[in-house]
């Protein structure tokens, strides 16, 4: 299959060092991308939308403290995969993806950006994609873009990247916004995809991965990413939060926990586990709010909360249970509790 030991070696050709069954061109699964580097953090992404079912599973590909490659138009997925193991032995992008192109039969369909640690830049755009295509590239990133309605996307993709401010995840998706807005693929649109990972990898890739969110099928796609990039940065506070009390620094845990709930106040599920968490420090009071707020939302919430004593995680007091239980909406709950309490954990 892939010769990856020899990557890194001697004097061989790299397109020598590269073999693989390039698959005939297909149709064309992608229409802009963005790659990218943050200088600041080190972070590295991908981000792009297509008119075409599932793009995340093709297009992106990043690996903390090596790079990110997109991979498109008439796609070879290999080249993902391929480019980051060059980039991994110490190839620059411009060098991975010089080989990966020499050993390609079908060049001419590609289009490829890889950027890599040192935020080196490479693109490709093949004769052959279809137009309007092209590519355009920028300290740190790379614009890129085929099957447009006109051939001002991709450099409205570069203005925006460069005039953006915020994180890596934001600039990129600002980037993507702007393809839309220029008029984005002649097709429409259909999925979209954003992975960000690590400047430093830590050996852990679910830590790695900063962002990894994708769209498989919806009618206004980069909407829908913008809400799961707002959601997953709601959910990036919980998990901090959950960090902070595993070193029993309450205030910054409280801190998290509250700016995940100000991202996505519609939220009961982190109104809920906030709730447990402070009536488990003794801040009931503060508790209470908010264990009333997941109980509207869903009684079942209620039934949740009669159980987590037997788990160790809410304390074992017939007291507190009362007082929680007691809120507007925890009846259920209550019925709950008394069936634990004669002894039937699984039935009625």
């Amino acid at each position: 299959m892939w010769d990856l030991l020899a990557v890194g070696g001697g004097a061989t050709p790299l397109s020598a060092q590269v073999p693989r069954s390039a698959p005939s061109p297909s149709r064309p699964v992608a229409t802009y991308s963005i790659v990218a580097r943050d200088p600041a953090t080190g972070e590295l992404g991908v981000a792009v939308q297509s008119h075409w079912f599932s793009v995340g599973p093709i297009v992106p590909w990043a690996e903390a403290g090596v790079g990110a490659v997109a991979t498109q138009s008439f796609v070879d997925p290999s080249y993902g995969p391929l480019g980051l193991a060059l980039l991994r032995a110490g190839r620059s992008a411009p060098e991975a993806l010089e080989g990966l192109l020499a050993a390609d039969p079908h060049p001419e369909v590609r289009q490829v950006a890889m950027i890599d640690a040192e935020g080196r830049v490479a693109a490709h755009t093949g004769g052959k994609a279809i137009i309007a295509a092209g590519h355009e590239t920028g300290e740190n990133y790379s614009v890129q873009a085929n099957l447009m309605e006109k051939p001002t996307v991709w450099p409205a993709m570069a203005r925006a990247f460069e005039a953006a401010e915020g994180d890596l995840a934001e600039r990129m998706l600002l980037a993507l916004e702007a393809a839309q807005a220029e008029g984005g693929d002649i097709r429409g649109r259909q999925s979209a995809a954003l992975l960000v990972v690590s400047g430093e990898p830590t050996g852990k890739p679910w830590v790695d991965r900063i962002f990894d969110l994708r769209v498989e099928d919806h009618p206004t796609p980069l909407e829908e990413l913008r809400r799961l990039l707002t959601l997953s940065r709601a959910y990036r506070e919980m998990n901090a939060g959950d960090e902070a009390m595993a070193e029993n620094d309450i205030e910054a845990a409280v801190g998290h926990y509250d700016a995940a709930m100000e991202r996505v106040p519609d939220n009961a599920e982190m109104a809920y586990w906030t709730a447990v968490t402070l009536a488990g420090v003794d801040r009931v009071d503060e508790a209470l709010p908010l264990f009333e707020r997941a109980f509207a939302a869903d009684p079942r919430w209620a039934v949740l909360t009669a159980r987590l004593p037997a788990a160790g995680l809410l304390p074992d007091d017939p007291a507190l249970l009362e007082r929680i239980l007691g809120v507007p909406g925890g009846e259920p709950g209550r019925s709950e509790w008394r069936r634990l309490a004669a002894g039937r954990p699984n039935g009625p």
